[in-house]
């Protein structure tokens, strides 16, 4: 196998490694956003990621199932508020899935 041969199949293997929940531009950017901070509300994250609220709540859950965020209900000022914050779970997928992506984008130079 050539060398060239050889960094095609350590790319590819790359990509199979990546977390596939991730790679939802607005899932990466919800667990980004919330890498930033210690939590984030429901209506703070519609409003940063232009999304509905059936998108945006889609993809919570799905972050919320797989582990990835840990979800706080309560009220303020007689008003529910949602919130979100990133497990450690999730901050280790996305420290892996960055990681990934690094190696791919390398392998175009």
């Amino acid at each position: 196998m050539t060398r060239r041969e050889d960094e095609d199949v350590r790319l590819a293997q790359a990509a199979a490694g990546a977390d596939r929940l991730l790679d939802h531009r607005v899932r990466l950017a919800i667990c980004v956003l919330l890498a930033r901070r210690d939590r984030l509300s429901f209506s703070r994250l519609k409003e940063l990621l232009a999304e509905t609220d059936g998108s945006l709540g889609a993809h919570l859950r799905r972050l919320e199932e797989a582990g990835h965020l840990a979800v706080d209900k309560e009220f303020r000022d007689r008003r529910p508020t949602t919130w979100y914050a990133l497990t450690r779970a999730g901050r280790r997928a996305l420290d892996e899935h960055v990681s990934t992506l690094g190696r791919l984008l390398a392998g175009l130079e």
